[in-house]
């Protein structure tokens, strides 16, 4: 998808923006007879109206206030969507949008639906050509954005794009040995410096973790490292963000059941392509933060010299651990990573998950589960990130009882905490692993879509990500 600034209205099809029936008479080509159809229908109270003039199409749209103003920008966004399929529908190629509304920031939202809707993967339909939207191309008057809004728009569409697409590759190709490369690929596109640590390494280091995990697969782990580090960063230390990359998830010898469960399980390293995506955002924007990216990566497989439950395993922080459920393998992988998060001394460290089904049950597809340690004030910042692009957080608490609950008679602790309160002990379980203000994000119930929704569409969603750079993108500025 490409955005423009162009001088004048085009000719061909045209979007118009309107917050009340009065700025209709600033749309001045539509014939009387279909300006008077479009007061009925605004009457009516119809939002979206579409005129089909036979060598163009007319799309007038009233933006909708809702309780909130969070409300109202999703209204707008959603509409996007809508307008996406009409737009396809009516085999638009390219779609001019003037902003005629008192809302500044309009046509940027309602673009922002659109290209996300847009999103297609095609790779491996035989028939793709046949398949490709027609919409390419999305050009806005001058008065309706800005050249600073269509540049950021651009960057958050692909950053959208890399993460939807490699959470959508499967296994026979996105092994973790991939996951590395096209990280490195999308890194370097970015001016971001990546470094891929291999099994040799990842052994030396002795990531216990990493390594458990890894047991029962034929395949090597990786562990990447992608760093942004502009010269004048206003951050002394740097933020870390962390991603769970378990490319694919059979349970391990805890195996899963297929149906709703282990057919989606290519999707187990979204928060590796969330953080990826954000990463790529960052470099692209130029944001003056230095922060570092970790992306833990291994496939969990029941084969091999597969890890066991009631094994005990020793972390890379020397901690040891009693597995006692193959399955809460996520959370063995991120602890490597937090612990190698302290060399940096961060800030703030932020980690990304499919890490637990009770996230899902609990939250659904609605928001993101999260805790932490970071103060109330970033936390609030998060917040309002998530509301601003609607990818809401709901915050557990970490009390000291969750704790409990992962006691080992064994050993220093285990990997699972019992029946209730799922989430909250995988987040307490990682805590363990940090010495610095941190959160946590479980995305399990958001990461994946079985069909398309609005503008996320079917596969992969890269929800998190608009959050996550928002917050960085504010968290720069203050």
């Amino acid at each position: 998808m490409e955005f423009s600034i162009i001088q004048k209205q085009p000719k061909k099809d045209q979007l118009f923006i309107l917050d009340n029936e009065r700025s209709l008479g600033q749309v001045d080509i539509l014939e009387s007879n279909e300006a008077s159809y479009v007061k009925k229908a605004l009457k009516d109270k119809q939002s979206l109206i579409t005129i089909n003039q036979y060598n163009r199409v007319i799309f007038i749209y009233l933006i909708t206030e809702k309780d909130s103003e969070t409300l109202t920008q999703e209204g707008i966004r959603k509409t996007g969507a809508t307008i996406q399929a009409l737009a396809n529908k009516h085999k638009i190629g390219t779609l001019g949008i003037t902003n005629l509304s008192s809302k500044p920031n309009a046509a940027y939202t309602l673009a922002e639906g659109i290209a996300l809707a847009n999103y297609q993967f095609l790779k491996y339909k035989s028939d793709a050509d046949k398949s490709v939207n027609a919409l390419q191309n999305i050009a806005f008057t001058k008065q309706s954005i800005t050249l600073k809004e269509v540049e950021q728009l651009t960057v958050i569409t692909e950053a959208t794009y890399h993460t939807r697409t490699l959470v959508n590759e499967p296994l026979a190709h996105l092994t973790a040995e991939q996951l590395a490369k096209e990280i490195s690929t999308i890194g370097k596109a970015a001016g971001l410096k990546v470094t891929v640590l291999n099994k040799a390494r990842i052994v030396k280091e002795k990531m216990g973790g990493l390594l458990a995990v890894n047991r029962g697969s034929i395949l090597p782990p990786t562990f990447t490292i992608i760093e942004h580090k502009p010269k004048k960063a206003l951050n002394k230390k740097p933020i870390v963000l962390v991603g769970k990359g378990v490319v694919y998830d059979t349970g391990g010898l805890s195996l899963k059941p297929t149906l709703a469960s282990m057919d989606r399980m290519k999707s187990d390293m979204s928060g590796s392509a969330v953080v990826t995506g954000t990463m790529y955002a960052i470099g692209k924007m130029q944001l003056p933060l230095h922060v570092i990216a970790l992306v833990p990566a291994t496939d969990n497989r029941p084969g091999q010299d597969a890890y066991v439950p009631g094994d005990v395993i020793t972390m890379y922080s020397g901690s040891t651990v009693e597995v006692l459920n193959t399955d809460a393998e996520g959370r063995l992988l991120l602890a490597d990573a937090l612990h190698w998060a302290k060399r940096y001394e961060p800030e703030l460290v932020m980690d990304f998950a499919t890490l637990t089904g009770a996230a899902a049950i609990a939250v659904g597809n609605c928001g993101i589960v999260c805790m932490g340690t970071a103060d109330e004030e970033v936390k609030n910042k998060m917040r309002e990130s998530g509301n601003r692009q609607y990818e809401r957080l709901v915050e557990y608490p970490l009390w000291e009882e969750y704790a409990e609950m992962l006691k080992s008679d064994i050993a220093d602790m285990k990997n699972v905490g019992g029946r209730y309160g799922g989430a909250i002990s995988a987040g307490k379980f990682l805590q363990h692993f940090t010495d610095y203000p941190w959160m946590h994000f479980d995305i399990a119930g958001v990461s994946f879509n079985t069909a398309t929704s609005g503008y996320h569409t079917s596969g992969g969603t890269a929800y998190g990500l608009r959050m996550a750079v928002d917050f960085l993108m504010h968290y720069a500025k203050n």
